[in-house]
Formats: structure tokens, sequence, C-alpha cells
């Protein structure tokens, strides 16, 4: 035998040694030795199977940029889904669902130079396809499709990018997205500005920290790259240069502006100049006072858009958190109007800061429901919300944090105080499922009672209640609050009043 054995040879040998045993057993000219000889070479080809199998090396890990989640994690997400959820519904938004992957060509030429950064798929069935970026095309296309002119939705769902993972930072190659999008023809900034008071009810709700929401328009962005000397066939990758401030010092992006694509350096340092300029509506007045921008159409177009959500952003009450920065350029090719990104300001977590970066974004897209149906354009603008960055912050809070966050809803722990009780105890806990109370108990016979409180304790279930053989012949049992390890004698006809009782006063 040379090399190492295959399940191909090691089943043609087992054919092999049946055929042999079964012509010696029809008297057929087979001799012991030759049998006995192929079955030891049988043992062998096993014995080298089963040596390549022991001695391969296999890495159990999840996948680059992905992760597990356990019930701990979970709570934590669940109750940041309740938020978002809550608060995309409290909007009046009603929500969809679209395939994980789509046609490669729905996809294709909508995300500028992030293109590279999609999963393609091998082809199945003549299909060409990959897997989703984002939730924005998919909506797009589900639009464009179905001929809906308008609707007010929000997607919760995973997408895939084939990025350089920062698991610390909440950035993974597989991660949730929590879409709110408007879709619809209305007057100018009414649907934006409810986009950005989104973001700031669930940014506000969650208690993540000081936060500020930018704000910029790709109108202003355009006008501003021609005034600065731009050349029209280079906005979007200059954009998209400009999209790396919030990560780069302008140095870097001045080189890889002038140095990879190209810009001249004085168009570079003029734009320079703009990207500094953040504030609110003093900043819309220093534009105005600005003779090469107001002589711009594009530029007069997008300042009178920012100049009314500013005032809107007032009337919500959100103005203190909301930033016009020239800066923000958001790299996505298909945004056309206002552009929006939240961004956490030194998160503290004892007494360290935390930095996750972009914690939401979005911005009006009015082009693309028509890159899909020429005869259906429709109006959309949207906000993805970085819920991944969110949990991050979260999670690290909750593991230096004294009060954790329960993983399992349980409310009522039915408990044997002796042997023989499992019949009574399923009993119980049926009546209690009946009426719609999150009950468990064990699941052995005659488990010991201090285990059962301790379970109790442990997993932060807030009451029990206890029986024997005394209260059962009496039809009462005992009611115990776990945390103050207090009991009450309570009947059983009264034992659903009681603890929906104590459950809605705690």
């Amino acid at each position: 035998m040379d090399g190492s054995a295959t399940v191909e040879q090691l089943n043609a040998q087992k054919e092999l040694v049946r055929k042999l045993k079964q012509a010696a057993k029809e008297n057929k000219n087979v001799s012991k030795e030759e049998i006995d000889r192929e079955v030891k070479k049988l043992l062998e080809l096993k014995a080298q199977l089963e040596e390549t199998v022991t001695t391969k090396h296999f890495v159990l890990k999840a996948p680059k940029g992905t992760r597990d989640y356990g019930p701990d994690k979970m709570a934590i997400r669940e109750k940041v889904f309740d938020v978002v959820v809550g608060t995309f519904k409290r909007h009046g938004a009603e929500t969809i669902d679209t395939p994980v992957f789509e046609l490669k060509d729905t996809l294709t030429g909508k995300y500028g130079e992030d293109s590279k950064l999609i999963y393609d798929l091998k082809d199945q069935g003549g299909e060409l396809l990959a897997l989703r970026y984002d939730l924005t095309v998919p909506f797009a296309r589900y639009l464009a499709m179905n001929k809906i002119k308008n609707i007010k939705r929000y997607h919760i769902a995973k997408v895939y990018r084939r990025d350089q993972p920062q698991m610390t930072k909440g950035r993974y190659r597989e991660f949730f997205q929590c879409d709110f999008d408007i879709a619809g023809t209305y007057d100018a900034m009414i649907p934006d500005v409810e986009c950005v008071r989104i973001v700031y009810e669930i940014l506000s709700k969650l208690d993540v920290g000081n936060f500020a929401v930018k704000v910029n328009h790709r109108q202003i962005l355009d006008g501003m790259f021609r005034v600065c000397g731009v050349p029209s066939d280079k906005f979007r990758s200059i954009c998209s240069s400009v999209d790396k401030l919030d990560k780069l010092p302008w140095e870097e992006v001045k080189q890889e502006m002038v140095n990879e694509k190209g810009l001249d350096d004085a168009a570079a340092d003029r734009i320079g100049e703009y990207v500094k300029l953040s504030g609110g509506m003093d900043l819309i007045e220093t534009l105005k006072q600005d003779s090469q921008m107001m002589a711009d159409k594009d530029c007069v177009s997008g300042i009178s858009d920012m100049e009314t959500l500013l005032e809107y952003c007032d009337l919500y009450g959100v103005q203190d958190k909301v930033v016009f920065d020239l800066s923000l350029a958001r790299g996505l090719d298909y945004y056309t109007g206002v552009i929006y990104e939240a961004v956490l300001k030194g998160v503290q977590i004892d007494g360290e800061e935390v930095s996750v970066g972009s914690v939401a974004g979005g911005g009006r897209y009015d082009g693309l429901v028509g890159m899909f149906d020429s005869k259906n354009k429709v109006p959309c603008v949207g906000v993805s919300i970085g819920i991944e960055r969110l949990f991050s912050i979260l999670e690290q809070k909750n593991a230096k944090s004294s009060t954790k966050i329960r993983s399992r809803d349980t409310e009522v722990y039915v408990v044997s105080a002796h042997k023989g009780l499992v019949q009574e105890r399923m009993k119980l806990v049926t009546m209690l499922w009946d009426s719609n109370i999150k009950t468990e108990h064990s699941y052995k016979k005659n488990p010991k009672i201090l285990v059962q409180l301790q379970e109790c304790e442990s997993a932060g279930i807030p009451l029990a209640v206890v029986i024997g053989g005394n209260e059962i012949e009496r039809g009462v049992v005992k009611l115990r609050d776990v945390e103050l390890r207090e009991e009450v004698e309570v009947s059983k006809d009264d034992l659903i009043a009681e603890i929906r009782k104590r459950l809605n006063s705690s």
C-alpha cells in the first residue's frame, strides 16, 4: 500500500471481499488464503483512512467577520430591536422582506467604489447572483417590480460586505441593517426631516451617550466641486475621497485626491477650505454670502433645501443634535439630495472612551427606482440604523454593569418541596401556561428544593410557586418572592390573579 487511502478505494476493497466470500460459499474456486490476503488489505485501507481523518487539522471557528450570539447577547439585541421597531411603527411604517441574494445585475453599478465589496455567488442554474450589500437597492427593485408609487416601510435583515472587519468597533462582514424609508412624491424636506427625528428618538431611547446627526446635501457637494474646479467626470470619485474624512486626516485625503485620482492640487486645496465648515443656520448665511456658490444652481437649490430642513428640525425638537457639515459626503452613488449620518461623541464606559464611528446614515435617492424602471420614477428618502455598532456599545456597558440583562423572560418557576410531585407540577404549569404566564419547572422527577430555588435566583425569575403534599391536600400553594425570599400561602383558585397582581406591580 502506498499513499493515503480514499473512500472510493475502501469501498472497492469491501466489494471485492464480499464477492470473494460469496464465491467461497457457492463452492467456487476461491482459496482461504486469497480471502485472508484481501481482508488484510481492507483492514490496512481502513487504518489509513482513519489516520487521515484523525490527523487532518479542522479549525472550529466562525468565518472571518462573523460571530455567534449567546443568550446574554441576544437578550441585548432583542431589547435594541424592540426600541427600533417600536420607533418605526410609531411613525406609521409597515414592514416588507426581500431575498438575501439578488441578481448580480440588480446590484451592479449602484455603490460606486464600494461595488468591490459585494459577495458574488457561483452560477446557480444560469443566474448570476450576489448577496445583498444593503437593503436600499433591493427596496428600489421591489418598488419598480411591483409598480408601487408610495409606501412608508421598514426592513430589518442581514446584509453582506467583503470588508476588512473590525470586530471591536462593530464592523462585520455579515451584519443587520434596520432601514426606514419613505417612497413617494411629497413636499420638500417633510419626509426628510422625519428620518432625522427617527434617528434622534432611537439614539435617545437607547441611551448610548452624546451624539450628533450630521447633515449635508448632494447638490451642495456637486456645486462645491464645480466651484473648486473638479472635472464633472471626477465628481463621484472625489466625493468618495471626501467621505473618508471621518476616518483620515485632511492631508491623507488630499494626497489620495491628487496622487491617486489626478485632481489638481489647487482644486484640492479649495475643497479643503470648504470641508472645514460646519454649523447650523449660521453656515447657511455664510454660504449665501459666497458669490461663487450662489452662482451655481445646484448650490442654490441645495442651500434652500438645507435651510428648510434646519427650520423643520427646530420644529421637531432635534435642532440641538443636528450639525450642517460640509465634510459629510456618503460615498454611495445613488444619493441625490439630503444626506445624513449620526455619530457618537466620545462614548464613556467606566472612564474609557469607546470609538465606534457612524451609527446611522442615509439620505434622499430620487433616481434609484428609475434605474430599474424608467417609467416608474419614485422619489425616496430613508435612513439605516447601524445596529451592530450600537450592540457593541451596549454589550460593553452591560459587561461592566452590576445589573445584568435577563436572557429568559420566565415569570414563574414551579417548585416541588419533596419527591413524587412531578405530576402535580405538570398540572400546575399547564394551568399557568393556559393563562399566558411564562412558566418553567425542573426536567427532573425529584429535584432537590435548594437546586430549584437557586435556579430561580440565578435566572432572575421573580416568582416561585412551591407545592408540597400538605398544600395539595388543602388546595393551596406557597407563592415566593424570589428576591426577598418571602412566602405567602395562596389558594389555587386565587393563584392566577395573585401572580398577575404581583407581576403588574413590579
